[in-house]
Formats: C-alpha cells, sequence, structure tokens
C-alpha cells in the first residue's frame, strides 16, 4: 500500500502545476485549443490521466488524487456565501435547480432501470436484472457511486456489475467533454451563452486567456488587513479554511446524529458560510474580508480540483457485455442531453444554458466536470449557477443516497420494475410541482 506523507501532496502539486503550465502554453499557441474553448485545467486533468497511475504510469502521481477533489470542492462552496450577491428572486432560483435537477436525477434512473428490464433483459437474459441501473449510477455519481453500486451488487453475488458500472462512469465522463464542448461552440453560435459569444467574434484575450493590454487587466483584490499583522490574503484565506472545516464538521455530525445519512461536505459548507455571513455582516467584520480575493482563490481551487479530478479516473474497464452496454449507454447520453437542453431552456429564468451545460456535466460525468464546463461559458462565475446548486442539492442529496442505498438490494430481491417505476412516477412528480409553482415558462 502507498505510503502518504505531505511530501506526497508536494510531488502530486508539483506535478499537476507543471502539466497546468505546459498546458497553458499549449491554449496560448494551438488553435485547435482556442477553437474548443478547451481551459488549460482540462487539458492538464487528461494529460495526468494519460501518463499518471490510471496510464502509462510515467508521472509521479500518487493514488490520492480524487481526495483533493472532494476538499477543494468544500473550499469553493464555502467561498460562494461570501462572494455570491443574492437577488430577490434568490429563492425561485434555487427552486429551479432543485426541480431540474431532481426530476432528471430520478428519470436517468428510471431509464437505465426500465430499459434494461424491459429491453435489453429479453434479448440478452444473461445480463441480469439489476444491469440497467449501471448507467445511472455510473453517469450521475461518477467513479464513486459506481463502485459503491457495484461493491453492493457484488456483496450479494453479482460481481460483473463492479465492471460494467465503471465502465458507465468512464463513458460518461469522456462523453460530458467531447459532447459538452461541440455542444458550447454551437451554443455560441446560436446566441444562447450569456457571457461568450461566437468564437469569431471573440477577442484575443479571450481565446488565448491571455490578457495582453495592460488596461485590460483588473486588480486582483483590495488589501483589508495591514501585512505588519497578517498578510490580506492569508486572512481571506482562513476565512475559506474556516468555513470549510466547518463544513467538514456539519457532515460528520449529521452522521453521528443520523446513522448512515452523511450529507456531502461541499454543502454543508456553504451552509456554514451563510451563517458566518450573517454573523460577519451583523458584526459589521465583512468589511474586512475581500469578496474578490476570495472570488480568485476559488477560481484557483477549481482549476487544480478539474486536473485532479480528472487525473484520478481509473481506466480498468473491461467491457464483458458490450452490445447491451453499448445501447444503454447510447440511449442514455440521448436521453440526457434531450432533457438537460429541452428542460433547461423551459424551467430556467436567466442564463439557462449554462446551468444547462453545468448539468450535462454532472449528469454524465461529474460535478468536477459540470463545473469544468461551466466556467467555459461563465469564466467569472456570474450566473450564480453553483449558488443555486449548492443548496437545492441539500434536498437532493438523501433521494441520491437513498436510491444508491436501496436499488442493489430491491434489483436483486426481484423488485427492479416496481423501483424504476417508482423513479419514473417521482421524476414527473417533480416537474408537476415544477409546473404549479410557476418555475416552468409558458
Amino acid at each position: 500500500m502507498e505510503n502518504f506523507t505531505p511530501w506526497t501532496l508536494f510531488v502530486d502539486l508539483g506535478v499537476i502545476s507543471c502539466l497546468l503550465l505546459i498546458c497553458k502554453w499549449m491554449r496560448v499557441k494551438l488553435r485547435l485549443m482556442q477553437k474548443f474553448f478547451i481551459p488549460p485545467s482540462l487539458a492538464a486533468g487528461f494529460l495526468g490521466l494519460a501518463f499518471g497511475p490510471g496510464g502509462m504510469d510515467v508521472l509521479p502521481l500518487s493514488s490520492q488524487l480524487g481526495t483533493y477533489a472532494g476538499i477543494l470542492i468544500a473550499f469553493i462552496f464555502g467561498s460562494l456565501a461570501i462572494t455570491s450577491q443574492r437577488g430577490e428572486d434568490a429563492g425561485a432560483s434555487i427552486g429551479r435547480m432543485w426541480a431540474y435537477s431532481q426530476a432528471g436525477l430520478l428519470l436517468q434512473w428510471a431509464l437505465g432501470g426500465l430499459l434494461g428490464l424491459l429491453v435489453l433483459q429479453y434479448i440478452w437474459p444473461e445480463i441480469g436484472a439489476g444491469f440497467g441501473i449501471t448507467m445511472p449510477s455510473g453517469f450521475c455519481g461518477g467513479h464513486g457511486t459506481a463502485a459503491a453500486v457495484g461493491e453492493a451488487f457484488k456483496n450479494m453475488g453479482n460481481d460483473a456489475i463492479v465492471t460494467l458500472a465503471m465502465t458507465a462512469a468512464t463513458v460518461g465522463i469522456v462523453a460530458s467533454v467531447f459532447i459538452g464542448l461541440p455542444l458550447i461552440k454551437w451554443a455560441t453560435r446560436k446566441g444562447h451563452t450569456s457571457y461568450i459569444t461566437d468564437y469569431e467574434s471573440l477577442p484575443v484575450e479571450l481565446r488565448t486567456g491571455l490578457l495582453v493590454p495592460e488596461e485590460k487587466r483588473p486588480r486582483l483584490g483590495t488589501d483589508t488587513c495591514s501585512s505588519i499583522s497578517i498578510d490580506s490574503l492569508t486572512f481571506n484565506l482562513t476565512v475559506v479554511a474556516a468555513i470549510a472545516l466547518g463544513g467538514y464538521g456539519l457532515s460528520k455530525l449529521v452522521g453521528m446524529w443520523v446513522p448512515g445519512l452523511e450529507l456531502p461536505v461541499f454543502s454543508c459548507a456553504f451552509v456554514v458560510g451563510v451563517f458566518l455571513r450573517k454573523i460577519l455582516d451583523h458584526t459589521g467584520a465583512m468589511q474586512y474580508t475581500c469578496p474578490q480575493t476570495i472570488s480568485h482563490m476559488s477560481g484557483m481551487m477549481t482549476d487544480f480540483l478539474v486536473a485532479f479530478g480528472i487525473a484520478s479516473i481509473k481506466l480498468s474497464v473491461v467491457v464483458a457485455y458490450w452490445q447491451p452496454l453499448v445501447i444503454l449507454l447510447i440511449v442514455g447520453l440521448v436521453g440526457t442531453l434531450l432533457y438537460v437542453l429541452l428542460m433547461g431552456k423551459l424551467m430556467q429564468k436567466e442564463c439557462w444554458f449554462e446551468k444547462a451545460i453545468f448539468t450535462w456535466g454532472w449528469f454524465t460525468g461529474t460535478m468536477a466536470m459540470g463545473i469544468a464546463l461551466l466556467r467555459v461559458v461563465d469564466p467569472d462565475m456570474r450566473s450564480r449557477c453553483l449558488d443555486s446548486y449548492a443548496l437545492a442539492y441539500l434536498f437532493i442529496a438523501p433521494v441520491e443516497i437513498a436510491l444508491v442505498t436501496f436499488a442493489p438490494i430491491v434489483f436483486t430481491n426481484g423488485g427492479g420494475l416496481w423501483f424504476a417505476s417508482a423513479c419514473l412516477v417521482a421524476g414527473l412528480g417533480v416537474l408537476a410541482v415544477a409546473k404549479c409553482r410557476g418555475w416552468m415558462k409558458k
């Protein structure tokens, strides 16, 4: 087993940093990367995946890369409460994001379950009842959920689901990029994006990512503390770190109070951040934080999150039943794409495409992929997509945990058709609630 030390973190951070520098140079020089708006963090992640332990094992990267991504997410969402400026429609925005994401999650599980039971199992009886749900467990949850669902089936005597779910997760995360980027290209041509226009009309600094004219270089932030006591950057970082730690503590505390229920750390960090923001506003200490500086720190952490997240993918994929798996994954991708675009335009009042492309990345790959795609179309995070998602996911998380927990048990014991049908009814019910609440456009 690998011996993890602080020097392991040092090497991992150094290697990923070098890859980011190389890919930044590639973004400046290569027309192809500019054409598809490929961020250096995305390219660095794939280089880490290709040459790291999941690929040719040339780079000295550790097996802890996925852990780094999970920690960085807590910092990113912890900073949102300090940097976000909420309008009067914030409640409705969260409601729309909840209904949009919750219904999509349930309908994806229903699609996979019903397709596997009613179609694929009749053609290939040997695939088993749980075959269909390998698609949603790999798509929405990524490799983590795929491993959890696969392990549960393995404990009940079905070893093949582990491989199938991991295959679905790998296909999903690749599709999230190679379908998502052309989708962004299409959206810019059609005028669906709010913050970037067609590629041909983009200024050179947006295509290359370099702010060449000095007058186009904004200030990084404002000093609010004298460096004789504590550096301003240090002070703002400690605020965000305290919020992230509070989110971790809250998540563990909830797990102690309700055994088996572990809320995501990043959602808990956002709640702690909102609470701390109210204290800072009430005491007047908010004036000593710099939202602009914290926003830049959040952007830095997002870059590393994307690179670490992609590089941590395990490509140990062996397709056991390639024919039904290909059908399942193609139908899943097409169904997810139609839902994300059609319902996104119908349900999201503002910045519908930015929220749709984030949801596409989440529904097919991981949340890190959703953030990566979102940063392409919304570099400054002005759509407030992550703000709404952070709170909405607090209500989505228990449902997702229940799906992952009970699906293997129900499908193994012959209740898969009932389970998938319940997901279908619940998903349509959420959309009906959204309609009644006025969260859908006429």
